[in-house]
Formats: structure tokens, sequence, C-alpha cells
């Protein structure tokens, strides 16, 4: 009697229905996740918003009084401020923002895709060759990260096998004489041993948590925040997100903040 012989394409046909259900179902939830964030953010800012534009409408209203100035006119005069916000000009000009110092904190907020938006290229040329720049620093910038993260993984791997390797010794299931990464048939083996990938995504988060309220400590004092502030900044800019609201490295230049600003450039 011959055997019955399955098709072949039933399991890619399953496997690639499961893929596709994956896919379908996180879709779904990172609508979802969108949604309720948008619910949440607009009932928590949307009155705050409403009393400022409140504030800013009467604000108009007086000055228009007061100075005997039409609305059109004052409207587009601060059209006219804001063009030149968006072009990088200040009343009150603290630093220039394209010398080197400015151009390098630009370039790390390029390839690092941080983007705050505080210094942005006015010039046809300019825009151009951030095209050309942004796209080989972009990529080469994440498959540092990439590598740069895999090195460090692996660091920690080898730290974290050493002190497993030091209590197995302490408590006696190794014998002192036994040579690192030899077999133990009997109690334990070190080849092939891994870290828990939760201990390691745990002391990452701890060391990134650790970075962002030293981090934040220092902005307290040299921007002058408060360190909540600080805090929303360093997350802000560790994940890339980049806002504008706040951007350090606004104050008078001098040789000590020259310094400080590349730091946290290569740090950040």
């Amino acid at each position: 009697m011959m055997p019955i012989r399955r098709p072949q394409g039933c399991c890619c046909v399953s496997h690639f229905n499961e893929d596709n259900g994956r896919f379908v179902l996180l879709a779904v939830l990172i609508a979802a996740y969108l949604t309720a964030g948008a619910t949440i953010f607009s009932a928590i800012e949307s009155p705050s918003e409403a009393e400022a534009q409140h504030r800013w409408n009467w604000t108009l209203q007086n000055f228009s009084q007061i100075f005997n100035i039409s609305l059109p006119e004052l409207r587009a005069f601060l059209r006219s401020y804001e063009a030149a916000m968006a072009a990088g000009i200040r009343a009150d000009a603290l630093r220039p923002r394209w010398d080197f110092t400015g151009a390098f904190y630009f370039v790390g907020t390029v390839v690092s895709t941080i983007g705050f938006g505080m210094s942005t290229p006015a010039t046809v040329a300019g825009k151009a060759f951030l095209i050309v720049y942004g796209l080989f620093g972009c990529a080469g910038t994440i498959l540092f990260f990439n590598l740069f993260l895999e090195r460090i993984i692996s660091l920690l791997a080898l730290v974290m096998k050493a002190c497993h390797e030091r209590q197995l010794r302490r408590s006696g299931l190794l014998p002192p004489t036994c040579r690192r990464g030899s077999a133990m048939s009997d109690v334990d083996s070190l080849i092939g041993w891994k870290p828990s990938v939760y201990h390691v995504m745990l002391i990452l988060g701890i060391f990134a948590i650790t970075i962002s309220c030293c981090a934040s400590a220092m902005y307290t004092a040299v921007e002058g925040w408060n360190y909540v502030d600080s805090l929303y900044y360093c997350f802000v800019t560790f994940s890339t997100i980049g806002f504008g609201d706040l951007v350090s490295s606004q104050m008078p230049s001098t040789e000590i903040r020259d310094y400080t600003d590349l730091g946290t450039s290569c740090l950040y």
C-alpha cells in the first residue's frame, strides 16, 4: 500500500499565515497604542494649549491698543520673526550656530538621528550636502551602534561568566585547580554557559538610567534647568526623539563650554 504523501505546500502556507497573523496583530496593537497615547496626551495638554492661546490673544489685543498698531501689521511682524527664528536668528544672539563647535553639535544630532531642529541649513548647498552627508552618516552610525552594542554585551557576558565561575569556586563546586572554561561533568559546565538575557537587559537598563541621572544632574548645574526638565531632555535625546523644546549648549560660548559641547555630542 502506497503511503499518502502530504502536500509540501501546506506547511509553507501555514507558516505564511502564522507570520501574517503576527504582523496584523502587531499592527493592530501599535494602532491601539497610538490611539491610546493620542487620547491621553490630548486630555493632558489640550487645556494648557487653550489657556496659552487665550493669554496670547489677550496679549496681542493689549499690545495693539497700547502702541496703536493694527493686528494685521502686528501678525505680519510676528510671522517675520518666526521666519527669522526658523533660520536660526535670535533677538539676543548668545553664540554663533555655525562655528566649528556648533556645526559639530549639529552633525552629531544628524548622524545620531536626534535632530533637535534648533539649527537647520538655510542654503541650497547646505540642504543638498545634508542629504548626502546624512545618508551615509546615519547608515554608518546605526551600523556602528549595532557593533558597539554587540561588544558591550560580549564584554558584559564575559564579566558575568567570570563572576559565575568565581561563585562556583567559592561554593566548592569548581576545583581551584580547574582551568577557566573547562568542563565539569558532575556539577556544571562553563563551556557554552551564557548569562540570562533578562539579567543582561536589567544591567543595561540600570546602566542607561545611571547615565541619564548623572547627565541630568550635570545639565541642571550647567544649563540652569530643573532636574525634571533635565531628565526629560536626557530621555528625549537618548531615545533620539529630539523634540527641540529643550536644547543644551545655547549659553554664551566659553572654552570650557566648548569642550563640554564636544563631550556631550560624542556621549550621545
